[in-house]
């Protein structure tokens, strides 16, 4: 496979309106794209509460509007995706995307309510790794995505089952249903099985990054955040995450989902087949640790070790609500309240992004 290119830039927050779409010229998204299609914009709600490095920054939401409007591309649409434990329209309006949407104009569709769109049953045109086999009954996409350009915002961080997160597990939320939890034993087969259907149905690929906060720690919510100031932008969803990951201190070609993305040709998770366009890095080790917290501890045990074979008993019936009920308790209403509010009230007044956060 040929190299491709991400683009990094250092950044701060008088001028990253400005760099973001910097970025997006240097990274080609005007050649990515079909400036044709509508354009999706898929933010990321790790957290539908506002902790740093967690989420999509509202800069990265303007920047990308505003890079796309710079660029020529005309209809943009936020389309957003809840899971069993995050409530999107609160988390749009307690992370301030709704400040954003509503300045530009920009409708947000949910994938998850019918009058928006309908999932519909497709046949993959490439050989897929495991969803068929989690999905017997057949996939079932959300029609809307066909014959769209689709932008990806994720943040720079780290994450209790792969490692690092970025461009490809973003996809994970539009792309499958709410019962998408069942793949987290296979996981990184999964985010390949993703990508490979993201190349069939969209007219386009593209991500930002947002690094300016990076979440060190056991992501994707409960993470450390660390001022970082880089913002990351390319086509190809395996290289920007591999320079994320190596950048966060990890081997890209470590990790399972990045390995196997690269082995398939779906992009590049060698660091020297990709081409570094923008501020230099050769330096930067960020040295990010994942680590554990109560949530990844059960995790670990209901998804990788021998007690997965009892999945079935407890998320395919009721029972799955006492572990929905189980995270939420934990993450919002212990860890949130214990660690979360002060880690977060610092930030906003601490930390210079902290501080461009409060005047949105």
């Amino acid at each position: 496979m040929k190299k491709t290119k991400v683009a990094v830039i250092k950044t701060s927050p008088e001028r990253v309106l400005d760099d973001y779409r910097r970025l997006a010229k240097l990274a080609g998204m005007k050649e990515a794209m079909d400036g044709s299609a509508t354009t999706i914009l898929k933010d990321n709600i790790s957290w539908h509460l506002p902790m740093p490095g967690a989420n999509s920054t509202p800069w990265q939401l303007e920047g990308a509007v505003l890079a796309l409007k710079e660029e020529g591309f005309g209809e943009i649409v936020a389309v957003e995706n809840k899971t069993v434990v995050t409530r999107p329209k609160y988390g749009e309006k307690q992370n301030k995307y709704d400040i954003i949407y509503e300045k530009y104009g920009i409708p947000i569709l949910y994938n998850f309510e019918p009058e928006n769109m309908s999932w519909v049953e497709y046949t993959p045109k490439s050989k897929l790794r495991i969803l068929p086999k989690i999905y017997p009954e057949g996939l079932r996409l959300p029609d809307y995505f066909f014959g769209k350009n689709i932008v990806q915002l994720p943040t720079m961080k780290c994450h209790i089952y792969t490692t690092t997160t970025g461009a490809m597990k973003n996809a994970f939320g539009g792309l499958l249903n709410v019962k998408r939890h069942y793949t987290h034993s296979w996981i990184h087969e999964t985010l390949v099985d993703l990508l490979k259907i993201q190349k069939e149905i969209h007219s386009g690929l593209f991500a930002f990054m947002d690094g300016t906060t990076a979440g060190n720690g056991p992501g994707p919510r409960t993470v450390i955040p660390v001022k970082t100031d880089y913002i990351l932008a390319s086509e190809d969803q395996v290289a920007i995450d591999a320079v994320a990951a190596k950048m966060m201190g990890f081997n890209p070609m470590d990790l399972k989902y990045i390995r196997l993305a690269d082995e398939e040709e779906l992009g590049n998770g060698r660091p020297e087949n990709i081409e570094l366009v923008g501020d230099d890095i050769s330096g930067v080790d960020l040295k990010f640790h994942v680590g554990d917290n109560f949530a990844s501890r059960v995790g670990d045990l209901l998804w990788f070790s021998p007690l997965k074979v009892f999945q079935k008993l407890f998320f395919h019936t009721p029972l799955v609500k006492i572990f929905v009920a189980a995270s939420d308790t934990y993450h919002d209403k212990y860890w949130w309240k214990k660690h979360g509010v002060q880690i977060f009230e610092e930030w906003k007044k601490e930390s210079p992004w902290g501080r461009l956060w409060e005047s949105y």
